[in-house]
Formats: C-alpha cells, sequence, structure tokens
C-alpha cells in the first residue's frame, strides 16, 4: 500500500495546475506531457456552474475568466490523467467539498485513489462563490463547519469496515462503503486557503496545507506562519505538516525563498488553451524541475 507524504522535505517538488475544458488541451494529453518533463503532480480546480448573477466578485480581481464556466469535473478529468500516466501524481486543487454529497465523493476518492496505484492528492476547500454554494443547499456562513464534518465522516468511510455518522450537516447509519483507498490510511486531506484560521482546519482534520499566492513580498510572513503551524502540529504530538504552494511564482527570488520556507511543493499555473500554447508554457517551466 502507498503510504501518505509526510516527514522531513527532500526538496521541493514541481507540480502542474491548469483549469481543464472543454476547449483546452485533453486531461489525458496534458498528463502525459507533464509527466515527460519530470514534474511530481497535475492539479485540476473545480466549479460544478456559475450563475449568471455573478454577485460574489472574482477573487484574482476583474472580469471572471472563460475557464471558469468550461470546467470538466475534475474526478473524471483525473481519471484520463491517471490511465495515460504511470508515475504522475494527480490531484484536485481545490475540490470544493462543500458542494458535494460526501458519501459519493469519499467513493469517488477510493475509487481514483485505487485505479491510479495510490497517486491520488486530496485538495479541499472553501470556496469563494457565493451563489454557487447556495445553489447545492450550502450556507456560506456555515460552510467551513460543514467541511470538517464532511471530511470526518468520508474518513470514517475510507476506513472503518462499518462507518457511520451522525453530525450537525452530515448522517448515515451503520454503512459498508467500498473498496478502500490503496493509500494508508486514505489519500492526504490537503487542505486550501490563507485565511485568519486555515491553521485551525489543518489540525483538526487535515492532513497537509495548500498555501497560495506567496511570492518575495509577503514570504518573511508566509514563513512566520509556517513555524507557528509546525510548533502548534508538534505541539498536538503530530509530525511536521506537509505544504504544497499553489500558483507558485517562478523568479529565482521566489524559488529561493521557498526552498527557505521548507515548502514540499510549488505548483505552477498553465492557461487553459490548446495543445501547442500549454506545451509551450511547459517547456518553459521545465527547467526549473532540474535547477531545484
Amino acid at each position: 500500500m502507498a503510504d501518505r507524504h509526510g516527514g522531513e522535505p527532500v526538496g521541493v517538488q514541481h507540480g502542474i495546475m491548469m483549469f481543464p475544458t472543454d476547449y483546452a488541451i485533453d486531461p489525458a494529453t496534458l498528463a502525459k506531457e507533464v509527466e515527460d518533463r519530470g514534474f511530481d503532480s497535475l492539479w485540476f480546480p473545480e466549479h460544478s456552474h456559475i450563475p449568471v448573477s455573478r454577485q460574489s466578485p472574482y477573487p484574482g480581481g476583474g472580469d471572471l475568466p472563460r475557464m471558469y464556466v468550461h470546467t470538466y469535473d475534475p474526478f473524471v478529468a483525473l481519471s484520463f490523467a491517471a490511465a495515460a500516466t504511470t508515475t504522475l501524481k494527480v490531484a484536485t486543487g481545490i475540490c470544493l467539498l462543500i458542494q458535494r454529497d460526501p458519501i459519493h465523493t469519499a467513493k469517488e476518492v477510493a475509487s481514483l485513489d485505487r485505479l491510479s496505484g495510490g497517486r491520488f492528492l486530496f485538495g479541499i476547500g472553501g470556496g469563494w462563490n457565493r451563489e454557487e454554494m447556495a445553489d447545492h443547499g450550502t450556507d456560506p456562513k456555515t460552510r467551513m463547519r460543514r467541511l470538517g464534518e464532511q471530511v470526518t465522516a468520508m474518513k470514517a468511510l475510507w476506513t472503518q469496515e462499518e462507518a457511520s455518522y451522525d453530525g450537525e450537516f452530515v448522517r448515515f447509519e451503520t454503512s459498508w462503503a467500498w473498496p478502500k483507498p490503496v493509500t494508508s490510511p486514505h489519500p492526504p486531506v490537503i487542505v486550501g486557503g490563507m485565511g485568519p484560521t486555515v491553521e485551525d482546519r489543518i489540525l483538526e482534520f487535515g492532513d497537509e496545507w495548500l498555501p497560495q499566492r506567496v511570492g518575495p513580498d509577503n514570504l518573511e510572513e508566509f514563513i512566520e506562519r509556517a513555524e507557528k503551524l509546525q510548533q502548534r502540529a508538534a505541539d498536538a504530538g503530530r509530525g511536521r505538516i506537509p505544504m504544497s504552494l499553489f500558483g507558485a511564482e517562478t523568479t529565482q527570488a521566489a524559488l529561493d525563498g521557498y526552498h527557505r520556507a521548507g515548502l514540499d511543493r510549488a505548483i505552477y499555473g498553465v492557461s487553459s488553451a490548446d495543445r501547442d500554447t500549454v506545451l509551450k508554457e511547459l517547456d518553459a517551466l521545465a527547467p526549473l524541475v532540474q535547477q531545484h
């Protein structure tokens, strides 16, 4: 069985993130090209739909990019990616678990982990589009409590022969649920976010941290925050918390800073575009794999 990642970092790994869409390079071709260039992981985000009202502002500022409206289901797309590769880790970055049924999602995670030979990384988060959440019956004000219950319930389904859960948001009677993940005890639950309470969620129900928007301008603040997280983990009797940075920068100053911060993985974004465009972007990023 595959073991969950942990322990001291052995050097920064490098991953790729792309919104997989119906007009971009297909997931299987992308995954093979990513693996061939030495990247360790491929990350797909999720949006079920985008309400036209567009009341929630786009976190990146300005108009919402087209790719948000055309995104494939991440588990379907990652299945194609896993089938086309042999060593590449496939990851949700992030799965909007608060908009999903946890029983079905637990089965999708376990299925993809087994069929990929233990290569799945489960990145999750609370999301930002309140109208999208509302259409799924999720109250934005309670979404973080919901997230914690969903992860806890899913872990029970993954690890127990007969699992049950009775919470505020998740309830199911004693049940059998197979397949179980091949990764022991389950794929890492990688908690995304940079909010003031993300460390609490990591320590409560997460295994790793997926921070974002870290560059030379806020690197020292991030290093201090990461050190506090690791100290809290140690005080709680836990091992070191692995960290993968979403939206990593590529300047030498940023890369050197990531090493100082003790990051395990830097994840770079590429365009949701045609094959030729994306391959040029991958070729430009590929030297980073050899340099670090």
